[in-house]
């Protein structure tokens, strides 16, 4: 954490889908960093321990239920006087071709990712209007590059980083900044079937420049700096944090 990052202290930082990898590793970062930090997600269990291990205030809500979490993070600026900035830590990773994707799990794909951004983005849309703040969605660096058996989690994380420029456009003017992280392969309890099995990892490792695969840790201080006043000058960008993948290809080794 650099001894520069400044939060705002009027409002609050909320972070849905605290108890994944990443979300958790977030609300680490910013607690150390000073912020005051809620908690939300459906994991009620995982909450209380967030709370009972960093001392944060936690909203049980559904995140892929658009008016659930609308109305969460409507609860939490009226407990916590206002938001100052919103970061949706909520996904999940279907790898398969399209052919062997059902329309169920399609749609299931496009609700826990695109419906949670979309209701981040709403919520703060309407709550920040008298003092702005910061909104940071999670992509992924299958939106940018083709991968494949990537097909509908490249669909759901395209659509959040489309949302994240056309929200970020719509919002400047009230000083609401909105911005999306797009992480490589991540250590976390999500990539599991992956990061267990030697095989998948070896191929996986191989496709990111670097030589390895990224931990949650290292997608949060990403995102804490763009919720953070050091990045105030900085709205509309899909920041790659992804080891290389979406845009570099190492040179072989002789």
């Amino acid at each position: 954490m650099s001894a520069t990052t400044s939060f705002r202290d009027e409002g609050v930082y909320a972070v849905v889908g605290a108890t994944g990898g990443v979300g958790t590793a977030l609300v680490r970062r910013l607690v150390t960093g000073g912020a005051r930090v809620v908690a939300l997600g459906r994991n009620e269990a995982g909450l209380n321990a967030l709370a009972a291990d960093l001392g944060v205030a936690t909203q049980v809500c559904m995140a892929a239920d658009i008016d659930a979490l609308d109305t969460a993070l409507g609860v939490v600026a009226v407990q916590h006087d206002g938001l100052a900035g919103v970061a949706n830590c909520v996904g999940s990773l279907w790898l398969r071709p399209a052919h062997q994707t059902t329309a169920a799990d399609f749609e299931a794909t496009l609700r826990t990712n695109v419906h949670s951004a979309f209701a981040v983005v709403k919520a703060a849309g309407r709550l920040t209007k008298a003092r702005g703040g910061s909104v940071v969605l999670v992509s992924s660096a299958a939106a940018l590059v083709g991968l494949a058996s990537h097909e509908a989690i490249a669909a759901a994380k395209g659509a959040v980083a489309s949302l994240a420029r056309s929200a970020a456009a719509t919002y400047a003017g009230q000083g609401l900044r909105v911005n999306a992280v797009a992480p490589g392969l991540t250590r976390t309890p999500l990539t599991t079937a992956i990061t267990a099995n030697e095989l998948s990892l070896k191929a996986s490792v191989a496709m990111h420049a670097l030589g390895r695969i990224g931990e949650p840790d290292e997608i949060a201080a990403a995102m804490v700096w763009l919720l953070s006043e050091e990045s105030a000058w900085i709205t509309g960008q899909v920041l790659g944090v992804d080891g290389g993948l979406a845009c570099v290809r190492a040179r072989s080794k002789a």
